[in-house]
């Protein structure tokens, strides 16, 4: 008779032949090193219990039947490891085949060992699935490509550092140090402290000391202890559904988490606290051996550890910044003498932020300007102290976007974001659209996004290598501002009287309503853009608001529910609507009927939200040009969309972007006539598209981006005789295209890389005459090698980056 612990020492000698496999083909091969890294981050956690008798003897208190088949597993699993240096780089299918089967294996692990990771957890975490059965949940959180992350990983490097190295070592001497617990890198806003923590954390000693456990954590004003440790829990354990009741379940669950990671050394980034947030730190704090935490704050926090204060760039290492920033070109400088450049980097007193952002709004101008410039910020010196000084010294370069208004304007509209946020580059454009009628004067509101980024006042994270793809894939790309430059432009919009400024920029914590609303009986507010920010303990207790004028209104929300106020019906000049939910899970939304009232909403973005099942008051809306769903969840409720009259007759343009639980897009979509732009991309579950496909007569553009389990194009795709841009990249599961794809007589582009399941394709494709360009990869390029000669104006582009890894980070 076999004993369970007979099967101790083969699963433990399995488990290490598996471990060292992996180690060996993280330094051979670097097809699936990304894969290897997550298997052997999994293989850490799980060593623990391997090694730990009590624990491994659970483990065994298993069905034999179960145990057996996992050592068999595991044996199949340490093959498939060792053959990812064989696989050959040219043969894409067996790369994606083999990428499948090392997912399939780390989902196994988590699987087997699911009951041991989650031991520590309270009982409400237990029977949680883990990543493998809830990838699609954890993508459409994790993954998003704008707005709320809930990834703690770490933030890349600015293209140009300077002046930090030595700062760098100082503050590592300190974070090693065993008696230094919590180190705190102090300094005033714009000196260089976040770029400082993420130097630290892409260091190859912290990165070899800490491995995979380095957390980086952003802190804004509202962010709450629950807040954290819900980001830690979903990144680490990947666990989608942990939510805590209070602060104190939160801590004791984090600490339990930390616990059970020892003898693994943790570094903890807490980035940009506040000096309300001094608890959130003693809360964070656990007497474990290797747990360290690093903060960065404005503000100093001496009673809770070792204090670094980052001190201003010297002069030398100031003016190397100010003019890398104002000459790109060193040709640039002919004409600007040297004196003035050194009494410049004078007047920027040191500060990093101050010498890029004055020396970008100096790039091209004149010598007049530079010295307008070096006179303006003189004068400040003797009336502003040091910090005031800062905001005069950036006020000055938002002043030299006086020919430009409208640039002018898009920067001070930024403050309508929440703090330490990223804020979608497609949001902003559909607000200034509507706002600056950018539309109809024909310029593309991109040109405004580039401006103020080529002056650095916002930083443009494009996802995409070709910016000229930005209008298109807007929802990929993200902005991001330094919090003193958001400080800025809300202290600019707010010189007038409430009642008269232009935009009107309104944070609420908890239910404390602003004095001014509650107290508001006289006249209405003259705004034009209305941005309303909540934190995730607002109950939607609403006082009444008259601003009849408001043109764009933005929600900023983190609570779990979240009702519209009620006053919004009577906003009838309303045209921009924006409701975005920064928590970690889906807002679910109340009163969305009341927007069914507003008869000039041209556009509307969700992002976020749980639309189930009030989604059908948004089809009521006859005048929307442009609908957004984001990140939404929409349960069944498109499937059962019923409209009496015509659904969304002026929709122009649709885009459903990471909305996990799709399935099926409903047949009434074939409905909207004026469509021309479709876009659903991101949503791994959708599985068809419908049958009356082709009835979208006027569609010019669609993207099926990374639609995985899509599995076909419909027949009467070929009724859409419109249609010049087509992208299907990374619709892994279409194995062909459908012969009417010939009829498409207006196509020009066609993006179809990484879809690997395509074998061949339909000669209905030598009658596209039009197609100009297509792009693929390098096994998709051959199969269209056989028609060049049928079509004289086609280009084949190969794309040269590696689409496996972006399939990686699909399903990661």
């Amino acid at each position: 008779m076999v004993t369970k612990n007979t099967y101790e020492v083969p699963l433990q000698s399995v488990f290490v032949g598996l471990q060292k496999a992996v180690a060996s083909q993280i330094k051979k091969t670097a097809k699936f090193r990304t894969l290897l890294k997550r298997i052997d981050k999994t293989l850490r956690k799980i060593e623990p219990i391997m090694c730990g008798c009590g624990r491994l003897t659970r483990v065994l208190d298993r069905p034999e039947k179960e145990t057996k088949m996992f050592i068999y597993y595991l044996e199949n699993g340490k093959e498939t490891v060792l053959k990812c240096s064989r696989i050959k780089c040219w043969n894409v299918y067996k790369k994606f085949v083999h990428a499948n089967k090392l997912i399939r294996l780390d989902h196994e692990l988590l699987r087997f060992f699911q009951a041991e990771l989650q031991d520590n957890l309270s009982a409400r975490f237990k029977g949680l699935a883990l990543a493998g059965e809830v990838d699609q949940v954890v993508l459409s959180v994790a993954k998003r490509a704008g707005g709320f992350s809930s990834s703690c990983d770490v933030p890349g490097l600015p293209d140009v550092i300077v002046g930090l190295d030595f700062h760098v070592k100082e503050v590592k001497r300190m974070l090693l140090k065993d008696d230094n617990q919590v180190v705190i890198l102090s300094a005033p806003g714009g000196c260089g402290k976040t770029t400082l923590a993420r130097m630290l954390c892409h260091d190859d000693e912290i990165k070899g000391l800490f491995r995979d456990n380095i957390f980086y954590v952003t802190v804004s004003r509202t962010t709450s202890l629950k807040t954290v440790v819900q980001k830690l829990f979903t990144h680490h354990l990947r666990l989608n559904n942990c939510e805590f009741q209070t602060d104190e379940e939160a801590k004791n669950e984090l600490e339990n988490m930390i616990r059970q990671m020892w003898p693994q050394r943790i570094l903890l980034v807490l980035d940009d606290v506040w000096s309300e947030s001094e608890s959130l730190i003693q809360d964070l704090k656990f007497l474990i051996p290797g747990y360290t935490i690093l903060v960065t704050s404005r503000f100093r926090f001496s009673s809770i550890g070792s204090t670094y204060e980052l001190s201003l760039l010297n002069d030398e290492d100031a003016r190397t910044l100010l003019c890398h920033s104002a000459f790109p070109c060193e040709g640039n400088r002919i004409n600007v003498p040297d004196d003035l450049v050194s009494k410049m980097v004078k007047c920027c007193k040191g500060f990093p932020l101050a010498l890029t952002v004055i020396g970008a709004s100096l790039r091209d101008q004149s010598l007049l300007k530079w010295k307008t410039t070096l006179q303006k910020l003189s004068e400040g010196q003797s009336v502003f102290d040091l910090n005031s000084f800062l905001l005069l010294s950036l006020r000055a370069s938002v002043d030299a976007l006086e020919d430009l208004p409208i640039a002018h304007d898009c920067f001070l509209d930024l403050g309508s974001f929440p703090e330490d946020e990223k804020i979608s580059a497609s949001a902003l454009l559909d607000m200034w659209v509507v706002l600056y009628n950018l539309d109809k004067e024909g310029m593309y509101t991109i040109e405004y996004l580039l401006e103020l980024s080529s002056r650095s006042l916002l930083s443009l994270v494009l996802a995409r290598k070709d910016a000229s793809e930005l209008e298109g894939y807007c929802n990929e790309h993200h902005v991001t501002q330094h919090d003193l430059l958001r400080e800025l432009a809300i202290h600019l919009s707010s010189q007038k009287p409430i009642a008269q400024r232009k935009r009107l920029l309104i944070e609420i914590h908890g239910n404390d309503i602003p004095a001014w609303w509650i107290d508001q009986t006289q006249q209405p507010i003259d705004t034009r853009l209305m941005s309303i920010s909540t934190d995730e303990t607002f109950s939607s207790v609403w006082y009444d608001l008259q601003a009849p004028k408001v043109q764009a209104l933005v929600l900023n929300i983190r609570s779990k529910i979240y009702a519209l106020p009620r006053f919004i019906k009577d906003f009838n000049e309303l045209k921009v609507l924006n409701i975005t939910s920064y928590g970690i899970y889906p807002t679910e939304l109340h009163e969305l009927p009341l927007i069914s009232s507003l008869p000039n909403l041209r556009r509307l973005r969700l992002e976020h939200v749980s639309l189930f099942p009030s989604i059908q008051s948004i089809f009521k809306l006859n005048n929307l040009e442009k609908l957004s769903l984001i990140m939404c969840e929409i349960g069944s409720a498109l499937e059962s969309c019923t409209v009496e009259s015509p659904m969304l007759p002026n929709l122009i343009e649709l885009e459903i972007e990471s909305c996990y639980d799709l399935k099926e897009v409903p047949a009434e979509l074939c409905s909207l006539d004026r469509l021309t732009k479709l876009s659903i991309t991101n949503c791994h579950e959708l599985v068809a598209l419908p049958v009356g496909f082709g009835r979208l007569s006027n569609l010019e553009i669609l993207r099926l981006h990374s639609c995985t389990r899509l599995s076909k194009l419909p027949d009467s795709i070929g009724r859409l005789h419109n249609l010049v841009f087509l992208d299907i990249s990374d619709c892994l599961s279409i194995s062909s295209l459908p012969d009417q794809i010939g009829e498409l007589s207006g196509l020009r582009v066609l993006k179809m890389s990484g879809c690997h399941g395509l074998e061949e394709l339909p000669d209905s494709v030598t009658n596209l005459t039009l197609l100009e360009d297509v792009i693929c990869d390098e096994e998709t390029s051959y199969l269209w090698s056989y028609y060049e000669g049928d079509l004289c104006d086609l280009k084949i582009n190969v794309v040269e980056e590696d689409r496996l890894a972006n399939f990686m980070k699909i399903v990661g």
